[in-house]
């Protein structure tokens, strides 16, 4: 082990002393949340999740503590993380992606586990079925597969000259890698557009990956729904802008930080069932008998200042089809 990162298990280990006294003194139940993305990058969530458990009549500070772990990209320091969450005896874990709940799921099968992934939680193991999960885990399914196939096409319509659509992935997600190959490439070919497969895991190589797209004649790019990249508002929109490079987006914060377009789910309306359940299973519930939750509100957002910049008009039908329109 690196010196750096001795000292730094040491410092986590001494921070996660006090907690841990303080949550055995505490009559409020603790719930841990445990995510490879960053404080930042989970703001929506948090939004949401604490909606949820509201609805349910638990409130942060008051009646209900909540402990955090962030990962910050770096999946290795995942299984430590859950374990000083068990540690400190949290009695239920919301795990926002795959790789987080996978350690969740493998670092524990008594205490209970919601998760929020984009993929298949039968396939990828998490859950018996979707209606009976069994087991410790339970949660909500983000269809994110199925949403960045439709993205695809909503680009494809936003730009139809475009000769090459870049899709941006982070390589140390590896669920981004089954949707890809299934979904986006399927996609693409009932569409008839070449697809150019980028990956990016740190500012340098986002960097570097526009420099390559912005090679191509008439290009756009799609931005596909991942911690890191979704950390990375201010350089993707400014990047895009410098390279004249229409891009689509999955969430509306993309939008609001200067984006073009984005669909995908609303994180507050995404987590907030997730926080309702984490309340049902602190009233006693069984995440066995609790159904996994699948997408159903999908938002599509223009920015028609952004628009203006790269020289595009946005179709008629897209701005009919848009939950809403940035002015």
């Amino acid at each position: 082990m690196k010196r750096r990162d001795f000292i730094t298990l040491l410092g986590g280990v001494a921070a996660a002393c006090p907690l841990a006294g303080r949550a055995q003194q505490s009559a409020m139940p603790a719930i841990g949340f445990l995510s490879l993305g960053w404080r930042e990058s989970d703001s929506s969530r948090l939004v949401g999740l604490r909606r949820g458990l509201s609805d349910v009549g638990y409130v942060e500070g008051q009646n209900l503590a909540v402990e955090y772990r962030w990962a910050e990209n770096q999946s290795d320091r995942l299984p430590t993380l859950a374990a000083s969450l068990i540690q400190i005896g949290v009695v239920l874990m919301v795990t926002p992606g795959l790789p987080a709940t996978l350690v969740a799921k493998a670092t524990t099968t008594t205490i209970p586990i919601l998760f929020a992934v984009g993929t298949d939680p039968v396939r990828a193991g998490l859950v018996a079925s979707l209606n009976r999960p069994g087991g410790n885990i339970t949660g909500f399914n983000q269809l994110n597969g199925e949403l960045a196939a439709k993205a695809l096409g909503l680009l494809r319509e936003l730009v139809p000259s475009a000769r090459v659509i870049g899709v941006l992935e982070n390589p140390r997600n590896p669920s981004l890698e089954e949707l890809i190959t299934r979904d986006v490439l399927s996609a693409a070919g009932s569409i008839g557009v070449q697809l150019q497969v980028l990956k990016a895991s740190t500012d340098r190589e986002i960097d570097a990956a526009f420099d390559n797209l912005a090679q191509a004649r008439q290009p756009a790019l799609l931005v596909v729904n991942d911690f890191f990249l979704n950390s990375r508002v201010e350089q993707i929109s400014e990047l895009a802008a410098r390279h004249g490079i229409p891009v689509m987006h999955s969430e509306r914060e993309f939008i609001l930080a200067g984006g073009l377009i984005s669909y995908g789910i609303s994180l507050v309306e995404t987590y907030r069932p997730v926080g309702f359940y984490a309340g049902r299973i602190l009233k006693g519930a069984k995440p066995a008998d609790l159904p996994v939750i699948q997408s159903t509100k999908f938002e599509l957002v223009i920015n028609l200042k952004a628009a203006r910049v790269l020289g595009l008009e946005i179709p008629d039908k897209l701005l009919a089809l848009a939950d809403e329109v940035i002015e």
